[in-house]
């Protein structure tokens, strides 16, 4: 892809070769430059704000004004068209939803938004995906761990997923091995507390070493295949 586009847009090449997402739940608009800033800091390029906070659409729209060069920005807990309509009218690139929808799949589809909708057994991963997933979630990954990821990732090699759920820098290369095509972080980097009391030195630390677990697991693997 080339770097000059603007960033919002969101592009499934540059997402599987960065392979991190952020979820935040719960952030307020007075947070939202000091949380992007974070992001930005530790080489965090996509970011999720969930519906289920009262000031998430708004942070949406703030975030996609503000950080569009650099940040993609997509609407995580998506649980309605209406819910998806929202979020993509103030600026949403992608939909994140905690189960199959498939009438949010078939707007996601009509509009060409990046979907990703959660599953967790091999029958709802292969639903979601034939219904146009472009990613599916697996939730919680960390109930299930890696080796769940791996026996999954078995049969169906060509379903692309993304492991949500207790993922973080000293887990990430096992993710990552077992077959998951990205990954996520969420409370445990940006906590409500750590919202709530600005602490983004903090979650730009988290950032960083999560984004470096990523960028080393794919370094050791480049030089095992040469």
């Amino acid at each position: 892809m080339n770097r000059t586009i603007n960033a919002s847009i969101f592009d499934l090449s540059r997402f599987k070769e960065s392979s991190a997402l952020g979820i935040i739940r719960g952030a307020t608009l007075m947070s939202v430059h000091g949380l992007l800033d974070s992001c930005l800091s530790g080489g965090l390029q996509f970011i999720e704000f969930t519906l289920n906070s009262e000031e998430s659409l708004s942070c949406i729209e703030t975030a996609s004004k503000s950080f569009s060069s650099s940040v993609c920005i997509g609407a995580g807990t998506v649980v309605s068209v209406l819910d998806a309509t929202r979020a993509v009218n103030v600026g949403a690139q992608f939909i994140v939803s905690p189960t199959l929808n498939k009438d949010v799949a078939s707007y996601c589809k009509k509009k060409k938004l990046a979907y990703f909708p959660g599953a967790l057994t091999p029958t709802e991963i292969e639903r979601a995906w034939n219904a146009g997933a472009t990613m599916v979630k697996v939730f919680p990954a960390s109930q299930m761990g890696p080796g769940y990821i791996s026996t999954v990732h078995g049969p169906y090699k060509d379903i692309l997923l993304l492991a949500v759920g207790g993922i973080g820098a000293k887990n990430a290369g096992e993710y990552l091995q077992a077959g998951a095509s990205a990954l996520a972080i969420g409370a445990s980097v940006f906590s409500p507390s750590r919202i709530k009391n600005k602490e983004f030195g903090a979650i730009k630390e988290d950032i960083t070493k999560f984004v470096m677990a990523i960028k080393l697991y794919y370094s050791s693997m480049s030089k095992l295949s040469n």
